[in-house]
């Protein structure tokens, strides 16, 4: 299976890489070849998905409507924050009315999986509840198989995101008690567009709030005990990209290249995981603090994303790093805080080391190291909800584990406050 190392990720030589087909565009005129892609993928009726601001505050849409000539069949522009369910089918509705045989996403991650759950609900029939990830109260979380053949989709990039390139999506539904999570490879984008007008429609703090979503992933990657050799060259490539662009896009928010960088090292994410990163276990850093920062963005909207992960990650490090401590020791080695040859004393150390430096990076971009820090009131009397929406979250807990930690939960998230 390949060599180990006492201060390092062991290698892992059997895997397998199945690489889906896609086209990425990227540079300052990456939206001229717009309507060439359209063309070469035999489609006529392009519908575009997005929100009001991209709408209303930029020209952006006018852009792409543009570029698209008489292939734009029409467009829904009221998708909100997490793409609330209602608004979907909205989005779905308006798609079928006007002919569509292509969709476009132009936005970030929640204008992204919402058009993906348009293309599943354009195409597979009957209950929309028998679709979705379903949690037995006994035994691993259960996603259905949905077969029928999907529009093609095509994702304008407006901020780096970890949702630019997936077959997963999750959408907000306050009828239900968590998200209701699909996941259909046949919605991954056909083609991707950076395009350089467009990445600079976003506002700082939003560009910003992202790129620490991609900057958290790419952090509690780096933890990894085993990987195979392509997954460890994304992995060390994604933290450096988003390490590097954070401080970079504060000091010159005007600069496309930082926010393309962040495009790219949420790329290189998404193509761990067809590198066979998904076969390796996640640790309970990694697990804890993403389940914890999607329950408290989809529990409270006025919470970013990038939010939620600066407020939670630190109390998760200290409480939950020792369960791991190779892999602590390795996001600590990351940080610059910790020698890759340390021993084992510092090693057992390594879960406060990580924690303070984590503090310091966040600090530093004017981010919340606390949940009280937040700008938006997160009373404490309603932390016990969080840990209650964590635990059914199929990519942090597929096999039901965090259903014998929920005191343990509680104190952690608790400590976050």
């Amino acid at each position: 299976m390949g060599g180990s190392s006492e201060d390092g990720p062991r290698l892992v030589t059997d895997f397998r890489s199945v690489v889906p087909g896609v086209r990425l565009y990227s540079g300052e005129l990456a939206l001229d070849s717009l309507a060439g892609e359209v063309a070469r993928l035999k489609c006529r009726r392009a519908f575009i998905v997005c929100g009001r601001s991209v709408a209303t505050r930029t020209g952006l849409v006018a852009l792409v409507r543009d570029r698209l000539g008489p292939a734009y069949a029409g467009q829904f522009d009221r998708m909100r924050k997490d793409s609330p369910y209602p608004d979907v089918v909205e989005a779905r509705d308006a798609a079928r009315a006007a002919g569509a045989d292509l969709l476009l996403a132009i936005g970030g991650g929640s204008v992204m999986q919402a058009t993906r759950v348009v293309a599943i609900l354009l195409a597979e029939p009957g209950d929309v509840m028998t679709m979705i990830t379903q949690y037995p109260e006994q035994g691993p979380a259960i996603s259905p198989k949905l077969l029928a053949p999907k529009l093609p989709i095509i994702n304008v990039c407006t901020v780096g995101t970890s949702a630019t390139h997936r077959g997963g999506s999750a959408i907000r539904n306050e009828l239900l008690g968590h998200r209701m999570e699909f996941f259909d490879p046949k919605t991954r984008p056909q083609a991707v567009f950076w395009d350089h007008r467009a990445l600079q429609t976003a506002p700082l703090s939003l560009a910003l709030e992202s790129g620490f979503s991609i900057f958290c992933r790419a952090l509690v990657n780096m933890g990894t005990v085993r990987q195979n050799p392509l997954v460890e060259g994304n992995r060390r490539q994604a933290f450096a990209l988003a390490d590097r662009a954070l401080p970079r896009l504060l000091a010159a928010p005007d600069d496309p290249v930082p926010r393309l960088e962040l495009c790219a090292a949420a790329w290189l994410q998404n193509r761990d995981a067809d590198d066979g990163g998904t076969m390796f276990d996640k640790h309970w850093v990694q697990r804890v603090a993403y389940a914890f920062a999607t329950a408290l963005f989809i529990r409270f909207p006025q919470v970013s994303q990038g939010q939620a992960n600066a407020a939670v990650t630190p109390a998760v490090m200290r409480a939950f790093g020792p369960r791991d401590p190779r892999a602590t020791a390795n996001m600590a080695v990351a940080l610059g805080v910790l020698d890759a040859h340390a021993g084992r004393d510092e090693v057992a150390q390594a879960h406060h080391l990580a924690a303070d430096a984590f503090e310091i990076r966040t600090r530093a971009l004017g981010l919340p190291v606390r949940l009280s820090q937040l700008p938006v009131q997160v009373p404490r009397d309603q932390l016990p909800l969080i840990v209650q929406d964590s635990l059914k979250n199929f990519n942090a807990d597929p096999k039901r584990e965090f259903t014998g930690e929920v005191e343990r939960l509680r104190e952690v998230i608790d400590a976050a406050w």
